[in-house]
């Protein structure tokens, strides 16, 4: 028999032994284990990052940090259950994942589902939502190396979310590319519109302007005279700001959200957390006068985009917004030579400062068959409604013709 054994190895036991030791196809393994995750303190921050292809905001330090100091968790609405999948003690996919049992901070819409799901007397709450808590930051959302293990993972947790008789789960701001995954799962996909800077291999601010028409040329040199006029702009960074940077500049995050009678969702220890745990990934824009600071943007720089997050001002400036959140970030990025900088949700004004339209999207499951046809038949018709506005949008472009 040992023989024997021993004559079998050079055929197919070899080749298949060979083929389980070089494949990367997870089917010829192991199946990995699913499981949920309650805090990100119980993943290795390098174990998570490796998935993340280097996003600031889906960087474990972030997430995490969101977790400890108080903007997620008890009391807020998001229950951190994260979706991960193990090969061996191995993190091969993971999913920023929460138990919501509200709506707010999501920047996808699903006001009007819950409303009709509350008329008919079903629950839509508590839902489950993978996203950046507070950020409409697009990327990828099933994190993983393999495609498989992608599909395996959105597979499982769409499985637990039938055996816990969940209502519904959504998936928000996905990187395209995962899109054909989620289809194929049976999601119903939503379109949405974001504005985008777009480098162009620009060499200058004023390389820039000199693609746009006059009209928008001349009227963004006098807003920015306007916003300059007596002022002084410095950026900082996580090394460079101090605790007293950090606390003004969520003075001014609170009063933004106070002038639109609204409840900030990040807390005062976040911010300075964040700078500790990441202070290359964090950038500030103080805006001071005679030396006193009066306003302060704050963005996240990853390794190919600025992402303009908040901001907020102790008085009124004519322009200054405009400055502090697109011409001075647009100026800065093409200094770091980034590709994009990301404006945030909604904003169609962002048009005429050189931002365009870039297409975002979300991911949705209902339980109910009757729901579920009828939202897939009113997304239908929204995007078609948002194909058109992306037309019209590119009729009204900044840029020269020809």
């Amino acid at each position: 028999m040992e023989k024997a054994g021993i004559g079998l190895l050079p055929g197919t036991l070899a080749g298949l032994l060979q083929k389980l030791a070089t494949s990367p196809d997870p089917s010829l393994v192991s199946a990995p284990q699913f499981r949920f995750v309650p805090s990100l303190a119980n993943i290795p921050a390098p174990a998570w990052d490796r998935l993340t292809g280097g996003h600031p905001a889906l960087r474990h330090a972030f997430l995490q940090g969101l977790e400890t100091t108080g903007c997620v968790g008890p009391g807020t609405g998001w229950t951190p259950r994260h979706a991960t999948l193990w090969t061996g003690g191995e993190l091969v996919a993971a999913m920023p994942l929460y138990a919501k049992t509200h709506s707010y901070g999501e920047y996808v819409f699903d006001w009007a589902w819950a409303d009709a799901y509350r008329r008919h007397g079903l629950a839509y709450y508590p839902k489950w939502v993978a996203a950046i808590p507070f950020s409409p930051l697009p990327g990828p959302r099933l994190l993983a190396g393999d495609d498989a293990y992608r599909a395996r993972l959105l597979d499982q947790v769409l499985a637990a979310a039938r055996d816990e008789d969940l209502a519904s789960f959504h998936l928000l701001f996905p990187d395209p590319a995962e899109l054909p995954c989620l289809q194929e799962q049976g999601l119903l996909l939503r379109q949405n519109v974001q504005f985008h800077w777009q480098n162009a291999q620009y060499r200058s601010f004023d390389d820039f302007l000199a693609q746009l028409n006059h009209d928008k040329r001349k009227k963004i040199r006098q807003e920015r005279r306007r916003a300059r006029e007596g002022l002084e702009f410095i950026w900082l960074d996580g090394h460079t700001a101090q605790a007293d940077d950090w606390d003004f500049f969520h003075h001014c995050y609170t009063l933004t959200y106070a002038a639109h009678r609204s409840t900030p969702y990040l807390t005062r220890a976040f911010f300075h957390r964040l700078a500790e745990a990441t202070p290359d990934a964090v950038r500030l824009l103080r805006v001071s006068r005679g030396g006193a600071p009066i306003a302060a943007a704050w963005f996240l720089q990853g390794s190919d985009a600025l992402y303009g997050r908040y901001w907020g001002a102790t008085e009124y400036v004519p322009c200054l917004h405009f400055e502090a959140c697109y011409y001075a970030a647009i100026e800065e990025a093409i200094r770091l030579g980034l590709d994009r900088l990301e404006g945030g949700a909604q904003g169609e004004h962002k048009l005429a400062r050189g931002l365009q339209p870039v297409a975002t999207w979300s991911a949705h499951w209902l339980r109910e068959a009757a729901f579920a046809d009828a939202v897939a038949r009113y997304l239908a018709r929204e995007r078609e409604g948002v194909a058109g506005w992306m037309d019209e949008l590119g009729e009204r472009t900044p840029f020269r013709q020809g």
